[in-house]
């Protein structure tokens, strides 16, 4: 499982893997589906995520939600979790789950508590990395009834109007002209019930390409550089489309470079573990601007992580059992 990577594009090597036989994971949960927005596409890259590790000789069998986990738990059916749950209110991403499987003592794959929490929470995020100096797009909080339209005179148009914890382009909209607000607004408070408190996130929109990089064990993968066909990279483009492009490493060496610098940071400043993938602009001066980060990455056959990964000569199952290596902690490690 050796990574070879594409040296022209100045990409670093990775280390090896730590293990060969499957046999040190034990029985493996695979926790897909549950009752987030991100329901679909979670089954899909769970029945992916699935495969790869079978192929690879794991022990591992599918589990739909966060109660079926639970049941499964108690009758120590698993011995670990590989979180493939995206999104919140039953996703995998909001620290849920991951309250849960520190109260049981159960290994799992990915961010705990607090990086999970602050990832899905896309203020919190900016508010943390504006605190270290990272770049990210100039925001206004907007809690349910604020004047969205104030928001605007702040920021001045184009902006983007989104649930402030949500993923996969779900709410989210892209406002020319105030004309379009109120509609943008009601849109992404579909997404947030009552007694979440209704906040709002209204962004600056980045004029520029759209990129994306994995992070993998607190490394840095290749930067994608996305090209949809329709000028937008929403829902469609992510998940239905075929005639969405990618470009992979997406930068020259530089551009690589700084590139991975600054995900690195930016994963380390939510306290995530394990692997994430982080969005962001870069405009026409080649100025990059973080947008948000992902704790639990889509797996599907349209997704970016593995995209990030196969400069570092990593396929999608060595992709899959790398991350599920991250379960098991090294030893001197937090």
């Amino acid at each position: 499982m050796s990574a070879t990577p594409d040296l022209h594009a100045g990409l670093p090597p990775l280390p090896p893997a730590r293990f060969d036989d499957p046999a040190v994971f034990g029985h493996v949960a695979v926790l897909m589906g549950g009752t987030s927005s991100e329901r679909e596409v979670s089954l899909d890259s769970g029945r992916n995520v699935l495969a790869a590790l079978r192929a690879r000789g794991v022990r591992a069998d599918a589990v739909d939600g966060i109660p079926n986990l639970l049941r499964e738990l108690q009758a120590r059916h698993f011995d670990r979790v590989f979180n493939i749950l995206h999104g919140n209110r039953g996703g995998g991403e909001d620290g849920t789950l991951q309250g849960l499987l520190e109260a049981l003592g159960v290994p799992y794959t990915g961010s705990a508590v607090l990086g999970t929490a602050l990832a899905m929470d896309k203020v919190r995020s900016k508010q943390v990395w504006l605190s270290l100096g990272l770049p990210t797009p100039r925001y206004v909080r907007l809690p349910r009834g604020g004047d969205v339209h104030a928001a605007v005179r702040e920021l001045g148009l184009p902006v983007i109007v989104k649930p402030s914890a949500e993923g996969s382009s779900v709410g989210v909209s892209r406002v020319f002209g105030e004309s379009d607000l109120e509609a943008a607004v009601e849109l992404a408070a579909r997404y947030i019930p009552p007694k979440a408190g209704g906040e709002l996130l209204v962004e600056q929109l980045i004029e520029g390409d759209e990129y994306t990089i994995g992070v993998l064990d607190g490394r840095a993968l290749a930067t994608v550089r996305i090209v949809p066909k329709g000028g937008w990279y929403d829902y469609n483009a992510k998940y239905v489309a075929e005639d969405t492009q990618y470009v992979c490493p997406g930068l020259d060496a530089a551009g690589e470079a700084e590139a991975r610098d600054q995900a690195e940071r930016a994963f380390a400043a939510l306290d995530l573990r394990g692997w994430a993938r982080i969005d962001f602009m870069r405009d026409r001066e080649g100025r990059n601007w973080l947008l948000e980060a992902n704790t639990a990455p889509g797996m599907t056959s349209h997704s970016l992580m593995p995209k990030s990964a196969a400069p570092f000569g990593l396929s999608f199952e060595d992709l899959c059992w790398r991350i599920l290596e991250t379960s098991i902690p090294v030893e001197g490690a937090r």
